[in-house]
């Protein structure tokens, strides 16, 4: 039987999904410690994750298939039904999240049942924001890729697509913690605009909102992206990429000291706090470092 040209044998298939790409949260990595962008994309040391990123991690998956029921099941009750087996769906998953909550049973327990609760108070401050009931997304949780003109693959998750009738688009991003501070909104923003340049280029025309709903505090930040500017964004993530294709070839990861490292896995390694990284590992080929439904979740 011959076969089309758009039926990859599984190897080549396999190959094409692995060819390098820079994620938002990798270039924003390097953007804030290229040290740390190697720990993470490079040595990929294990990092112990707070049981606010697997709080995150959980009302996002919520909040996905929230979207796939009828329209009109999309009720706060239902929501909350939805916390339950979806965290045992994750934990069995993820064995080292559910050890979060290890210790003396009943103390266990009972953190983890407050945990759970706590997870559904973001979900009641969602519905404050908006009804789901009256949406109709075009994609959650959709893996988007694309390649510039310069060669550059990016690729990543975007938590929610939404098109109008009359054709605008929105990007939706949920954040389960408050309202940054000028530090975390940069941040997000950047992420944000990565999301818009990459549908811009494979859509051809530039989002025409970019919403990021914040579940601690119930407020919502807009932004309305340009043409230009994201030119100017691509041109800023072109010169991350070959950045770190220049560390990556001398092994010259510097880090850069900052208010963030506070909460760095990496302090006891990082020759900022009298620490010493491991050898560096080579750089066989380039990988930016995919996200992690970790990452997506932040």
């Amino acid at each position: 039987m011959t076969q089309s040209a758009t039926e990859l044998p599984a190897a080549a298939e396999t190959a094409e999904r692995r060819k390098p790409a820079l994620s938002p949260s990798r270039a924003s990595d390097f953007k804030q410690c290229p040290l740390l962008y190697r720990f993470r994309a490079v040595d990929k040391i294990p990092e112990t994750p707070s049981k606010a990123q697997v709080r995150g991690t959980l009302v996002h998956a919520v909040l996905e298939r929230l979207f796939a029921l009828p329209a009109e099941e999309r009720v706060p009750a239902r929501a909350k039904e939805l916390v339950d087996p979806l965290w045992a769906e994750l934990s069995a998953e993820n064995p080292e999240w559910a050890a979060l909550f290890s210790g003396d049973a009943d103390d266990a327990a009972t953190a983890e049942s407050d945990w759970l609760a706590s997870a559904g108070e973001l979900l009641d401050t969602y519905f404050g924001l908006e009804d789901p009931s009256a949406l109709e997304p075009q994609a959650c949780e959709e893996r988007v890729e694309v390649e510039l003109g310069s060669g550059v693959r990016l690729r990543g998750y975007v938590d929610r697509i939404d098109v109008a009738e009359t054709g605008e688009v929105r990007i939706v991003d949920y954040k389960t913690g408050a309202a940054p501070r000028e530090i975390g909104e940069i941040k997000a923003m950047f992420q944000m605009k990565f999301y818009a340049l990459v549908l811009w280029r494979l859509r051809g025309a530039v989002p025409d909102q970019l919403k990021l709903m914040y579940l601690t505090d119930g407020q919502s930040l807009t932004y309305t992206p340009d043409e230009a500017e994201l030119r100017r964004f691509e041109r800023t993530l072109e010169a991350i990429w070959q950045a770190i294709l220049r560390a990556g070839k001398s092994g010259d990861f510097r880090p850069s000291k900052s208010k963030l490292c506070r909460w760095c896995d990496h302090q006891a390694r990082c020759p900022e706090f009298g620490g010493t990284p491991p050898e560096y590992p080579g750089w066989p080929e380039p990988d930016g470092g995919d996200e992690t439904v970790l990452d997506r979740a932040d």
